[in-house]
């Protein structure tokens, strides 16, 4: 048995954490799937779907190590070709990744205690973000 929904999520960019736990879980819930395998992907290339403490200390450190390892104020082949000034957030959502894979059992997502499902968005403005979330398994009895 599979399920495919599609979250939409609006971002403020540059790096914006957003969490989908809960949106993902309703998924779940909706979806009568119990023991199985959720799938967290963001269609795209300048953001990334990833897990972490959901709080601003852990928050602030994400996007302080990301501008470390991609600065935004570094020369990017790819702002000279095309001149959008994205460029950092194409490399940090390659580095990220585009989804999350979670198991599932007894209806529930097996995440740990302080462990959250989040989009981060990269580019360099807003976005109307759609997130696919498509879970497969069995619904159990």
């Amino acid at each position: 048995m599979t399920q495919t929904t599609t979250l939409h999520v609006e971002t403020e960019g540059f790096s914006d954490v957003c969490d989908l736990t809960g949106q993902v879980q309703e998924s779940l819930r909706s979806s009568g799937i119990r023991d199985g395998l959720a799938t967290v992907f963001v269609p795209g290339s300048t953001a990334g779907v990833t897990t972490i403490e959901f709080e601003e200390g852990a928050v602030s450190d994400l996007k302080r190590a990301v501008e470390r390892i991609a600065p935004r104020t570094i020369h990017y082949d790819h702002d000279a070709r095309w001149g959008d000034g994205n460029g950092f957030a194409h490399v940090r959502a390659s580095l990220l990744g585009p989804s999350l894979c979670v198991p599932v059992a007894g209806g529930r997502l097996l995440l740990g205690t302080w462990q959250q499902i989040v989009l981060v968005d990269f580019d360099n403005r807003g976005r109307s973000r759609e997130v696919v979330v498509h879970i497969v398994g069995d619904p159990g009895s």
